[in-house]
């Protein structure tokens, strides 16, 4: 019983450290808060991938609106559906960007919690490669750049432009305008060890 808190209280000091160091990079003024903009990347530096919707909850959970002179961060009640009948132009949530600071004392719980209940894990390669089996019905191993856009931006929780080009710079082969997504799976995909 002793060697299960011990290990629990160690795993806990190291999440701690691992978090102090992910925030401390975006933490400019040095004053223990961050850009409300750059939680994400914070989060998924420490191996979670929450998406969208998921990351917006946490923003919303670790923020105070309107404490200590930070900007209220308004989130409409209906922000999920608003975003799905805006799909088609550019998302709320970037016409909308959240503005303010996060504070570390707030964020450093709710992301130990997070990382203790191994939340938002990484999708597993097998999965993955199944999801761009299904995309690519003729077999071929591979998409093409216009095939991509395509599944990316109208299907399921759309990609940004932004996201779109991200995405196509690391994944497109120049030379045959495809992604091969075996490749594309085994240089994305996290290791966990």
């Amino acid at each position: 019983m002793a060697d299960e808190k011990d290990r629990e209280e160690t795993a806990v000091a190291e999440f701690h450290k691992k978090i102090k160091e992910a925030f401390e990079v975006f933490d400019h003024e040095s004053n223990n808060t961050v850009d409300v903009r750059e939680i994400g990347t914070i989060i998924r530096s420490l191996g979670c991938c929450p998406s969208e919707g998921e990351l917006h909850d946490l923003i919303a959970e670790v923020f105070t609106p309107g404490s200590e002179g930070t900007p209220r961060l308004h989130v409409p009640a209906n922000a999920v559906e608003i975003v799905q009948v805006h799909s088609d132009s550019q998302s709320f949530l970037e016409e909308e960007e959240p503005t303010g600071y996060i504070r570390f004392e707030k964020f450093l719980p709710v992301m130990t919690e997070i990382l203790l209940e191994r939340r938002y894990r990484p999708i597993p390669e097998d999965v993955l490669l199944r999801a761009f089996e299904v995309l690519d019905t003729a077999k071929r191993g591979f998409l093409t750049k216009d095939e991509l856009i395509k599944y990316m931006t109208e299907e399921g929780e759309p990609f940004s432009q932004e996201e779109m080009e991200e995405m196509l710079s690391a994944a497109i082969d120049p030379e045959s305008n495809s992604i091969n997504y075996k490749d594309y799976i085994s240089m994305m995909v996290i290791d966990e060890n």
